[in-house]
């Protein structure tokens, strides 16, 4: 590699880094950042990277290990999760909106063929835009919010054909060059899947027991450049081979391991291809060529929303839940950026096609959240009744609880969820603050008092009744945040007791002089319990050792050991709880365990318990055996996550 080619690595790796740091506090999706980076240094502005061939190569395996990642999340339980009805909306909805922007260019005399990549780029939309909108406003678990999630993640799926489909329109090779397309894909899916089936369990077992990390990872990334070399060398896209090669690990008992070890890959190499995305926009197109670009946006948002909520309301949904599903699905999605930008370095799409409908994707993306927010506005403008003036799951609840003496929990992870229980058992109410996403939809599925936020934030706080709290704990392993949050607190409330949770006892007195009533540090602690359970099996007298433990408060431990989510099977090893986890999940009526009960079920034999089932937005706590399931349920599991995969295609498939 040359200077100027290191030097553009090195540029482009800093950009990303940056960009990571900023979104991350601005709480916004990371591709607005990395797009805005690659606008800030591409030729149309800074031309710090003047040669945009030189990163085109690390983009193409951004997006390749991007349908990796893909493929090792898609499996046959989880499209059954999807339910029929689901799947036939989704395919609907991409066919429908593929094939009206065909109709659209061929009017204005693209090649129909070419057209089928603008067609496939408008039908994409963004989950990563939506859900977490969706989950700040407490309507994931809504119809309208599982049916757009449910859409979104059929279009992943669908994102496959349409990039395959790139190398074979750049080939030129005819007109039965797609259906040569279609069946070589076909095989390689069926020699792909039997090399999975056959051979790499047992290498992949191999290089397991080495208990080698780099060479697991590296063998990870063998199979993931190998698979994408053989699709290409076939005339396929390298994306594909990338997809099959995820499906190929997802059939393995190393599935989440695979990707958690990729993650750091996909993560740079997707922000260097949102970067080169970034790079080839030209602002002046806006100017330009205006008039094309609200056409698109249009077309992105207006459009393809009436589509959806028409497809919906055949469907026989409500009109309340069609109008806000399709307002949730009225955008452009990183996908459909994918598809464009793919098309374009093969010069199939020119730029003036391809940089409007670039710059209304990122447009449509932007303000998606705000019509979400909006979204039952909007609703009422079309004939929907005002939602009632009445409690329901969602912010009203936890409202209501700040207005009295409650806990405040900062950090809901397994500890915060662990203290969450204790305090549900003494009829003590508590609101906790979490950062990550996914994990306050599942608590709030679950039916727990959680809010979105960052504990360090005043506004998040107060809104989680810091006024009216009895005492404030925070689990957050960081001493920065802690420091952070305890500022806030003795400024706003100083009356009130902070509990913390350190990892040692190195910054001890510096917590304490910050404000913290009493601090717990996980390793002394820990060794102190080691210490007294390694005297007692050596004999020593027990009055000794209580001596020597008598800053320990005595039976806090045995709680903490025990006390998990209700209903964990006692046969769940310490070990295994490590890494087990809470999903949720919402029966189809196409499931299997529709009308069944949970002893027939048996899910316990998968190293998975119910802890909770909601029904009609009633939360019931520890289901008996004997509780028969029904459509729509939202059950609670708790499991390690491949004992939950398992539990998911009992579910769904019934074996």
């Amino acid at each position: 590699m040359s200077e100027l080619s290191l030097l553009t690595v090195l540029i482009l790796i800093a950009a990303t880094v940056f960009t990571l740091a900023t979104v991350r506090r601005l709480h916004l999706p990371p591709v607005f950042g990395y797009v805005a980076v690659g606008t800030f240094l591409g030729p149309a502005a800074l031309a710090v990277v003047p040669d945009l061939a030189q990163v085109r190569l690390l983009a193409e395996f951004g997006v390749a290990f991007l349908l990796f990642t893909l493929g090792l999340e898609f499996s046959i339980p989880r499209l059954r999760s999807l339910g029929l009805s689901l799947v036939t909306l989704g395919t609907l909805q991409v066919v429908l909106t593929t094939l009206a922007v065909v109709l659209g260019a061929w009017i204005l005399g693209t090649d129909p063929a070419l057209a089928v990549l603008l067609g496939g780029a408008v039908a994409m939309s963004s989950t990563a835009v939506m859900a977490p909108q969706l989950a700040a406003q407490g309507e994931l678990s809504q119809r309208h919010g599982s049916l757009a999630i449910g859409v979104s993640v059929f279009q992943d799926i669908a994102v496959v054909p349409f990039l395959a489909l790139v190398p074979v329109l750049a080939g030129g090779a005819g007109p039965a060059a797609p259906i040569r397309a279609v069946l070589l894909a076909l095989v390689a899916l069926v020699i792909v899947l039997a090399i999975g089936h056959w051979l790499l369990r047992p290498f992949m077992r191999e290089m397991a027991r080495a208990r080698l990390a780099e060479l697991f990872t590296l063998t990870i990334l063998m199979v993931v450049l190998g698979a994408a070399w053989i699709t290409e060398a076939v005339g396929l896209s390298l994306a594909l081979g990338a997809f099959l090669a995820g499906l190929m690990l997802a059939e393995t008992e190393f599935r989440h391991r695979v990707e958690t070890d990729i993650r750091p890959f996909r993560d740079l190499l997707l922000g260097l291809f949102f970067i080169t995305v970034g790079m080839t926009l030209d602002l002046s197109v806006l100017a330009r060529w205006w008039p094309f670009v609200v056409l698109c946006l249009l077309i992105l948002t207006v459009g393809k929303a009436a589509l959806v909520a028409a497809l919906l309301l055949r469907a026989k949904e409500s009109r309340e839940t069609a109008i806000k599903t399709a307002i949730a699905l009225g955008q452009g999605g990183e996908f459909g950026i994918a598809i464009l930008t793919v098309a374009s370095q093969r010069a199939l799409l020119e730029p003036h096609l391809v940089q409007p409908m670039l710059i209304a994707i990122v447009i449509s993306m932007a303000i998606n959240p705000l019509m979400i927010r909006h979204s039952a506005r909007i609703a009422q403008l079309f004939g929907v009744a005002p939602p009632p003036r009445q409690p329901i799951p969602g912010p009203d609840p936890v409202a209501a609880t700040a207005e009295r003496d409650h806990v405040v929990i900062c950090g809901f992870g397994r500890v915060g969820q662990n203290l969450g229980r204790i305090l549900e058992e003494e009829g003590i109410e508590y609101i906790a603050i979490e950062l990550d996403h996914d994990r306050v939809r599942v608590a709030r599925e679950a039916g727990d008092p959680v809010i979105w936020g960052d504990s360090g934030d005043p506004a998040i706080l107060a809104m989680a009744g810091l006024a009216h709290a009895n005492l404030v704990v925070t689990t957050m392993p960081s001493t920065r945040e802690t420091l952070r949050l305890l500022a806030v607190v003795k400024e706003q409330s100083p009356q009130v007791p902070i509990l913390v949770r350190a990892r040692d006892d190195s910054q001890l007195d510096l917590l304490q002089r910050t404000g913290a009533t009493e601090v717990v540090p996980e390793t002394l602690e820990a060794s102190l319990m080691l210490a007294s359970h390694m005297l007692t099996l050596l004999k020593v007298p027990i009055v000794r050792v209580l001596r020597k433990v008598q800053k320990i408060r005595e039976g806090r431990y045995a709680i903490l050991r025990t006390v998990f989510r209700s209903g964990v099977p006692s046969y769940v090893q310490p070990d295994q709880l490590e890494r087990a986890e809470l999903r949720t999940v919402a029966l189809p009526a196409e499931a299997a365990a529709v009308g069944r009960t949970l002893g027939e079920l048996d899910l316990e034999r998968q190293g998975v318990a119910v802890t909770a089932i909601r029904r009609d937005g009633i939360v019931g706590r520890d289901p008996l055996p004997d509780t028969r399931l029904k459509e729509q349920d939202v059950l609670v599991l708790f499991g390690r996550p491949e004992d939950l995969e398992h539990a998911l295609a009992v579910l769904f498939t019934g074996h």
